[in-house]
């Protein structure tokens, strides 16, 4: 039988964000119900990815700019998923929901059945 020797950079688990996640993060939301018309942008922040597009509704921001859609979070110690929503009145990130695989979360947050994030 061979052995191999592993060296730390290959142990390591992948960290968030990379761009991998990103990249699979932006394909995923090619296929939201919701403001189909407008090309969100995802940003990495430590732990995770924003998610964030111009406010075609004009809800939250009456001349259309740029708005939180979402709040990605990767919690490596739970292996978790978060989701979080943008209160835009009180202007805090709220959770949402935990996921296990990173599928769910996004089939969620296309869905958005309450508008809680494409608003």
């Amino acid at each position: 039988m061979r052995s191999v020797a592993l060296n730390e950079s290959v142990t390591r688990v992948a960290t968030h964000p990379n761009d991998l996640d990103r990249k699979r993060i932006e394909r995923a939301m090619k296929g939201r119900k919701r403001y189909r018309y407008v090309s969100p942008v995802v940003v990495p922040v430590t732990g995770g990815y924003r998610v964030e597009s111009a406010c075609c509704s004009r809800n939250i921001d009456p001349e259309g700019g740029v708005v939180d859609i979402a709040l990605i979070m990767y919690e490596p110690e739970a292996a978790n998923w978060l989701l979080f929503r943008r209160n835009h009145d009180l202007k805090e990130w709220e959770l949402h929901s935990t996921y296990d695989r990173i599928f769910d979360l996004l089939n969620e947050l296309n869905t958005d059945e309450g508008r809680e994030f494409w608003q």
